[in-house]
């Protein structure tokens, strides 16, 4: 088996939120669009088809105004464990996200994985990937709508 920590950013954090209330704001568009991203940034979602081969189209709206389009592909889903998600745009990476129930907590290990050790170099150098990934973890923890949490 192919050893994909060199093009991978990884992080994993326990969330004080039963799994079910976890994966509705992982894969409700109403949810999703108010803490993905990077600090600063907004979503308008398009199209969120949670099925397997089902397409998620949304735009980034980033705080100096550019828009950044975004198309993912749902590759695998396994209700309340597991997401994977494509990147059709530029950088192509895949998303891995594994939820582990832990009573009133749930574990998330967020794997992104890019297509080769220079793709995830660059993604790092243009667009801070790595940042962005840690910012976009502690957003969702910070979710507003603390009635779910």
């Amino acid at each position: 088996m192919e050893d994909i920590s060199k093009r991978s950013l990884k992080i994993t954090r326990v969330f004080d939120a039963q799994i079910g209330i976890l994966w509705k704001v992982l894969t409700t568009p109403e949810y999703i669009k108010d803490w993905w991203g990077p600090d600063g940034f907004t979503n308008s979602i398009h199209r969120m088809e949670v099925v397997e081969g089902g397409i998620w189209e949304f735009t980034m709206h980033s705080p100096d105004g550019t828009d950044f389009e975004n198309k993912f592909t749902y590759s695998e889903i396994k209700p309340l464990s597991k997401l994977m998600l494509d990147h059709l745009n530029e950088p192509k990476f895949t998303i891995i996200i594994t939820l582990i129930d832990k009573g009133n907590q749930t574990e998330v290990e967020w794997t992104n994985v890019f297509d080769s050790v220079p793709s995830l170099e660059e993604a790092v150098r243009a667009f801070k990937a790595d940042v962005g990934l840690k910012q976009n973890l502690e957003r969702l923890s910070l979710y507003p709508e603390k009635s779910l949490f």
